[in-house]
């Protein structure tokens, strides 16, 4: 399918099914609004305002999309309703490719110098953090990578339970120290591990919590610490997984963990389950952070890497 490119027909399908209730919700809003109208006017601006924000674009991000938007109505002179979608769609797109703001891989990291790439993920509990840890792994391995894990969220037993579980249904190995143990420790052993085996990919769990910044901050730096000292230049990335449910909540805990650790990559999960797929045109143009990847379902390969234009295409198509 040459539209889609390394996006395949499936994971378009994919996407497409796990965006439908946006969908679905946006363009039932934006039927109403343009009912016997033929142009769009300030009254059809001003609706369309609203949709936006109340899908979870976000009022700063909404804002620049209606300038733009006007701008083609006052270049064209006259915008029919009928092509409101399409232009909708394309600035969008535009915004988002002028913002730089995407990261369209695959799942084929490239090592550097024979060390292993290093992802280190963190998250307040709750946002799918450790079931995003059990995809990547997974799909790591489905395109030959070799990987480790390490349960340095070591906070709550449950966490580290769950890792365990999610390894072995990737079927990639985990070093674990158990609860209660010092994370940096975890993260240290996990390393030389994957040094040892030759590994190409290791993933770091770290404690989900927000409550206290101070102490938050202090550990993720200590974490990062002694990771560049097994693997210079460790973490490669960090990867902030948000909850794409909760809309607008997920844009302030994006915030604030920007301000505890240095994040360089978002991934936002159960956005099939919600009409608030919006949230990740906000946090994209927002946060100047790249979207990695975004969850679409239950199943290992339904977290998909992010692709802007398709997931625009999905969303409003």
């Amino acid at each position: 399918m040459a539209l889609f490119g390394l996006f395949g027909k499936k994971e378009k399908e994919t996407l497409d099914k796990g965006l439908e209730k946006s969908k679905q919700s946006f363009l039932t809003k934006l039927t109403r609004t343009i009912v016997g109208k033929s142009k769009v006017d300030d009254e059809v601006l001003d609706n369309l305002e609203e949709i936006l924000i109340s899908s979870d674009v976000g009022v700063e991000t909404t804002l620049k999309i209606i300038d733009r938007i006007e701008a083609r109505v006052s270049r064209d002179k006259v915008l029919g309703t009928n092509e409101l979608n399409n232009v909708l769609k394309e600035e969008i797109e535009a915004l988002l490719e002028e913002n730089n703001i995407g990261i369209t891989n695959d799942f084929n990291i490239e090592k550097k110098n024979g060390e292993p790439h290093v992802i280190m993920v963190v998250g307040v509990n709750g946002v799918g953090k450790t079931t995003t840890i059990g995809k990547l792994a997974h799909q790591f391995k489905s395109a030959g990578k070799s990987v480790v894990l390490g349960a340095a969220d070591t906070f709550r037993a449950a966490a580290v339970d769950q890792l365990i579980i999610w390894a072995e249904r990737a079927g990639v190995p985990i070093v674990e120290q158990g609860m209660n143990a010092d994370p940096a420790s975890v993260a240290f052993d996990t390393l030389q591990s994957a040094k040892a085996s030759n590994a190409d990919v290791v993933i770091i769990d770290t404690a989900g919590r927000l409550h206290n910044k101070v102490n938050l901050m202090n550990e993720l730096s200590k974490i990062k610490r002694v990771m560049d000292k097994v693997v210079p230049g460790a973490p490669h990335e960090i990867l902030l997984v948000l909850d794409g449910s909760t809309g607008q909540n997920a844009f302030e805990q994006a915030k604030q963990f920007s301000l505890s650790t240095e994040i360089n990559a978002l991934a936002i999960t159960k956005l099939d389950g919600t009409a608030k797929g919006g949230v990740v045109i906000g946090i994209s143009d927002q946060m100047k952070i790249p979207v990695k990847y975004i969850g679409v379902g239950e199943g290992m390969k339904d977290l998909q890497i992010f692709h802007k234009k398709e997931f625009v295409d999905s969303l409003f198509s």
